[in-house]
């Protein structure tokens, strides 16, 4: 310990055994007070000791599969050994960062194995997360081609600073935050609607997920060259929003990659380039675009970011693609996603409120629809006309209390449940799954028990806040 240590008194070890007990009320009294709330409510509310890779444990040593993955941020699982042991060594190297006014060698090391997995692009803006990615995407698209308009799709998720959310395709998150700025939602899969749009001649560029993390709805086959090729030839670009897709997700290192020949002008990352660890957010993009939005060196500091491409993100960003190469992680992505996904579609026919299975790679949704008994047609009528979405939660709920497994509905009013778990799982955490969301459905279709008496209480609670 050094002598500054030890003159300050400060304890991490001491002050969480001391204080660690308090977390739940220290959200409530000091941060979003609904979260805690949330939690209480639905009985989320666990105390998680550790965790390593696709799991946690509680004080018990119980443990519990995580199929969430901090909403895709622990692409490679919690506590990945060699992430842990890359920032070790950047902590001890001492290096002299963010001076602001020299080049280290750690974010073009980093921006080079990026452009390795998109060799048609050519530099990386590197910021804090994926909404500044696609804030940077959006002010770089609008430079470049002096318009002022960027389309998006309908339900698109691209975050929720001022810039990204213009582009949400979502209003419960978008209503009371207006003015925004003035983008333009078509649904997804209409090229009609992109070229009627594209022909006014405003428009700087299209944002669109390959797969869209609400819902889990792909592209169709052919969308994506298809709006390439519109887009190139009214002038406007193609910008892959990758931060939940991107590095293995589905099974490609970037998504767009599944088809062919497709090819954005930017692309958008964060999430699981971080490890789990430093918050990073990357924007890959065209040298053209780059040189005119830093076409002087009276421009050299137009957009930038305070703590981007910080010694710890570069780091943990490039450790992740070492672990990434070294141990397959997209290859397994592949192969055991399609072991998943397989596995839960022979199940469709078994259950009549289980309507699809869909998804790429370890991106999988499982939506439920209206059943064709009458007794479930009923229970289902009830929950639906309380709040679109609370059968999704039903099955969320005992997933975790009684199977210790934790996922999440994939969006408001959706009954979707969104699998993203660490792209490290294989067969024992596909058999854990299946085995628990079998027995969910099997209480479900049961015609009563511990399900349905927790519908009526989310019935209830749907109610009051009407």
């Amino acid at each position: 310990m050094t002598a500054a240590e030890q003159r300050s008194g400060f304890d991490l070890g001491k002050l969480l055994a001391e204080r660690g007990s308090e977390r739940y009320d220290l959200h409530a009294r000091h941060l979003n007070h609904q979260l805690p709330r949330m939690l209480h409510t639905i009985g989320f509310d666990k105390v998680y000791e550790r965790a390593e890779g696709a799991y946690f444990w509680d004080a018990e040593d119980q443990d519990y599969l995580d199929m969430l993955a901090g909403f895709g941020v622990m692409g490679l699982g919690r506590h990945h050994p060699v992430v842990r042991r890359a920032l070790h060594d950047v902590l001890d190297a001492q290096l002299a960062d963010l001076t602001r006014f020299d080049c280290q060698p750690l974010p073009g090391l980093l921006a080079e194995k990026l452009l390795g997995h998109a060799p048609h692009l050519d530099r990386v803006f590197f910021g804090n997360s994926g909404t500044e990615a696609v804030e940077t995407a959006l002010k770089f698209a609008r430079y470049a081609t002096g318009r002022p308009r960027v389309l998006y799709c309908e339900h698109a998720f691209h975050g929720l600073t001022t810039g990204s959310l213009s582009v949400n395709g979502e209003d419960s998150f978008r209503k009371g935050f207006a003015p925004l700025l003035p983008d333009t939602p078509i649904p997804l899969g209409d090229l009609a609607a992109l070229e009627r749009e594209l022909r006014r001649g405003d428009v700087a560029g299209f944002v669109v997920e390959p797969i869209q993390g609400k819902g889990v709805h792909e592209t169709p086959p052919g969308y994506l060259p298809a709006a390439q090729e519109l887009l190139r030839r009214h002038k406007a670009l193609l910008i892959a929003d990758e931060v939940q897709t991107g590095l293995g997700r589905t099974g490609d290192f970037f998504a767009y990659q599944h088809e062919a020949g497709v090819e954005p002008d930017l692309v958008c990352v964060a999430k699981a380039l971080s490890g789990g660890y430093v918050p990073v957010g990357a924007t890959l993009g065209k040298d053209w675009i780059f040189k005119r939005v830093y076409s002087s060196m009276d421009r050299v500091l137009v957009h930038s970011a305070s703590f981007g491409a910080n010694a710890q993100a570069m780091a943990a960003g490039l450790a992740v693609l070492a672990v990434m190469e070294d141990e397959k992680v997209v290859e397994n992505a592949r192969i055991t996603g399609d072991l998943l996904r397989t596995r839960l579609a022979a199940l469709v026919d078994r259950y009549e409120l289980l309507h699809e299975v869909r998804g790429r790679g370890l991106m999988i949704g499982i939506e439920f629809g209206r059943p064709t008994s009458l007794g479930l047609r009923s229970r289902w009528a009830m929950l639906q006309a309380a709040r679109k979405g609370l059968f999704a939660q039903m099955v969320v709920v005992p997933l975790l209390q009684r199977h210790r497994i934790l996922a999440q509905v994939s969006g408001d009013h959706l009954e979707v449940i969104k699998l993203i778990p660490p792209l490290i799982i294989g067969e024992r955490e596909v058999d854990r799954f299946v085995d628990a969301f079998t027995a969910v459905m099997d209480d479900a279709h049961g015609g009563g028990g511990l399900m349905w008496d927790f519908g009526r209480t989310l019935v209830k609670q749907a109610m009051a806040q009407r």
